[in-house]
């Protein structure tokens, strides 16, 4: 499975942004996609998940400001945005066999 993550970028506070995660090879093994960030010196934070029947998970952090949907793509739709929101966002997939696949990550900068 290849994740390939893409929409970060600079935004003022209390803007959006909307993140994409392509899949592509096994993605029939996929049984979730979510998003980590990290943040320089820190661990990876998980920020939101999506499982194939539509179950969401957010992070308390993100609660009632990001979205996470899906069809074909995976995406992370992020208002008001907070600069304690800039880290680099990465792509994540679970798959049936237990298998954790990243994809590359995306910037995001929150300017106060």
């Amino acid at each position: 499975v290849q994740l390939q993550a893409s929409g970060g970028g600079l935004v003022q506070a209390g803007g959006s942004l909307r993140l994409s995660c392509v899949a592509s090879g096994s993605t029939f093994s996929i049984n979730a996609i979510g998003w980590y960030r990290q943040f320089p010196g820190k661990q990876r934070e998980l920020v939101a998940t999506i499982s194939n029947g539509g179950s969401t998970y957010y992070a308390d952090s993100v609660k009632g400001r990001f979205t996470i949907s899906r069809d074909a793509d995976v995406y992370l739709q992020m208002n008001s945005l907070k600069p304690e929101d800039t880290a680099v966002y990465l792509c994540s997939a679970w798959g049936s066999s237990g298998t954790n696949y990243w994809g590359q990550g995306t910037l995001v900068t929150v300017s106060s």
